[in-house]
């Protein structure tokens, strides 16, 4: 195919409706995490950089008139913190062959383990030319590997084509299955469960704390920093860095006025929580959290309950709370199967990796297949994201 690929530090280089035409739209509604608004946002408020272990690289297609015809969010990765797929063993196998594991490119939505498009494509051709150039990205640019974060079905399809492997983890989500309330869904729950939900809920009713949905626009300035504050301190409690910076928080509510939300958790005029999401046509995505005090259940109410409330009142169908915690079983979740691929240059590595990756694959299943026996709906059919 007569079309060029372009590699860009910067989103600037590119038009937003450009990229924007590339993802899909349903009902108005567009993925918020691949998106030009959310990746610009990164980079121009501080949260990615060389510095910070994520230096933009964004793989682009475009054909003999400079039309684009494809794209990938890309980074250039020194160190593999903020991916939620954990490979620090295979950085030390690297070092013990002479070899270094960093950089690595790394196509993903920084911070963000939330399953979506990462091969953004006007056409299956585009994207498999687009996959067939990312792959030959770490000889070109002397990294160690490629690897793929969260994506939807079709891109690992592609990847796995061209050698790469899949390596399977456990997430878990919340489905609306048509309930017109609250109410409705504890019902479809055990006795038990029904008992644990309503007397967190309770705890925090009996608090004197009250949950309140709010848009960017409904934010003033002192809002903004109250809730940056409490956001900043989840990671601070561990001697952390916040990934995203205050001023991330305002561009992204000024960007995307209609898909950021923020739960904050009131007793009186006074916030004491909140869950900052992101929501598309048909699902809710929790993303982060965070308060100065702890409260008995705020955290339940906050990230889980609120949001279920939510996706039931707007006619939401799915509801991505965020990453890791078995504990979301007990409160509705469900058990469903995330991926990433892999691809390393060196074939010894790649072999062992692909060894690995069956091995432990086959572990993740099992344990998938437990926890589903276990979840609160075992015998509905399992959605495939």
């Amino acid at each position: 195919m007569p079309w060029t690929p372009q590699t860009l530090n910067s989103l600037d280089a590119v038009a937003a409706s450009e990229w924007t035409a590339l993802l899909p739209t349903i009902n108005g509604w567009r993925y918020p995490f691949s998106s030009h608004e959310f990746l610009h946002t990164l980079e121009t408020t501080g949260c990615v950089g060389e510095e910070l272990g994520w230096q933009p690289r964004h793989l682009l297609l475009r054909d003999s008139n400079g039309r684009l015809r494809a794209a990938a969010p890309l980074y250039e990765k020194f160190n593999s913190y903020g991916e939620f797929v954990f490979d620090f063993s295979w950085a030390q196998a690297y070092r013990q062959t002479g070899h270094s594991y960093y950089p690595k490119l790394v196509c993903a939505v920084p911070y963000s383990p939330v399953t979506g498009p990462r091969l953004l494509a006007d056409s299956e051709d585009a994207r498999t030319v687009l996959c067939e150039h990312l792959l030959a990205l770490p000889a070109a640019q002397q990294a160690s590997s490629l690897h793929m974060l969260f994506a939807g079905a079709d891109d690992y399809t592609q990847l796995q084509k061209h050698g790469a492997v899949l390596r399977r983890d456990c997430q878990y989500q919340w489905f609306n299955r048509g309930y017109e309330d609250f109410d409705e869904f504890l019902a479809a729950l055990s006795s038990k469960r029904r008992k644990e939900i309503r007397r967190e809920r309770r705890r925090v009713a009996e608090g004197g704390i009250r949950m309140r949905v709010l848009a960017p626009a409904e934010i003033d300035d002192a809002l903004w920093q109250t809730l940056y504050l409490f956001y900043s301190r989840t990671y601070l409690v561990r001697g952390q860095r916040p990934y995203l910076t205050p001023e991330f928080f305002l561009e992204i509510g000024r960007k995307l006025p209609d898909q950021v939300l923020f739960f904050v958790a009131y007793r009186g005029n006074e916030p004491l929580a909140m869950a900052f999401m992101l929501r598309d046509h048909d699902t809710l995505y929790g993303r982060h959290w965070g308060c100065l005090q702890d409260y008995h259940s705020l955290h339940f109410e906050t990230c889980y309950y609120a949001g279920i409330d939510y996706c039931i009142r707007h006619g939401l169908r799915r509801f991505d709370a965020g990453a890791q915690g078995e504990h979301k079983i007990r409160r509705g979740f469900e058990p469903m199967a995330s991926y990433s691929a892999h691809y390393l240059l060196h074939t010894g590595l790649q072999a062992a990796v692909a060894d690995f990756v069956q091995r432990e694959g086959s572990m993740v299943a099992d344990y998938h297949a437990d926890l589903r026996r276990n979840c609160a709906f075992p015998d509905a059919a399992e959605v495939q994201l």
